[in-house]
């Protein structure tokens, strides 16, 4: 209050924060360039191969043909066949997988 009774008026000051977008982009093979959602850099994915559902199916696949003496084995040997995990190469998160089935 000031000297004449009644109370000044306040001022209030909003300041709005930037918010950060990150689009959902599709994993594929290749390493995508983004923002990290966990450190925040900017960053290429780092890429890792990963036995999925597709690897165990074309094992199966090849078992059923015939091949059942050790061939069955080459799709845990080829990356075409695998899933593929993405990692930022800052903070080694997984920021996404693409599976192929």
């Amino acid at each position: 209050m000031n000297q004449q009774g009644y109370a000044a008026p306040t001022q209030v000051v909003i300041t709005a924060q930037p918010t950060l977008v990150i689009a959902n982009q599709p994993f594929r093979e290749a390493p995508n360039s983004m923002i990290c959602p966990s450190c925040q850099a900017q960053i290429v994915t780092g890429t890792q191969y990963e036995t999925g559902t597709l690897t165990w199916l074309a094992c199966l696949g090849l078992c059923l043909i015939g091949c059942d003496a050790g061939c069955c084995l080459i799709p845990f040997c080829v990356d075409g066949c695998k899933d593929v995990i993405h990692t930022c190469p800052n903070c080694q998160r997984v920021v996404g997988k693409y599976n192929r089935m």
